[in-house]
């Protein structure tokens, strides 16, 4: 989020090590790259290394879309995780 001094992280999700969901997941997100500079809200897709946090994407959303967004990580989250106590 977009405050007067710069941006403020305010809620993360976990995928784990599972790097092909993350990403299908990030690229069904509602946005638009291209608004960087003049967006109040961002999604970024970070990844660890070497066991740092780097960012891979960032996408620049609505409040709107920051709900859907929301709705559609929760969801893929929930199932992936069920998925997982199934194997």
């Amino acid at each position: 989020m977009k405050t007067s001094k710069g941006f403020a992280d305010y809620g993360q999700y976990f995928f784990g090590n599972d790097r092909e969901a993350a990403y299908g997941l990030f690229a069904q997100l509602k946005g638009d790259i291209t608004l960087k500079d003049s967006a109040l809200l961002h999604i970024d897709l970070m990844e660890t290394v070497n066991g740092l946090p780097v960012k891979i994407r960032t996408i620049c959303c609505s409040l709107e879309e920051l709900g859907l967004n929301s709705k559609l990580i929760a969801r893929e989250i929930f199932r992936l995780k069920n998925l997982e106590e199934m194997d």
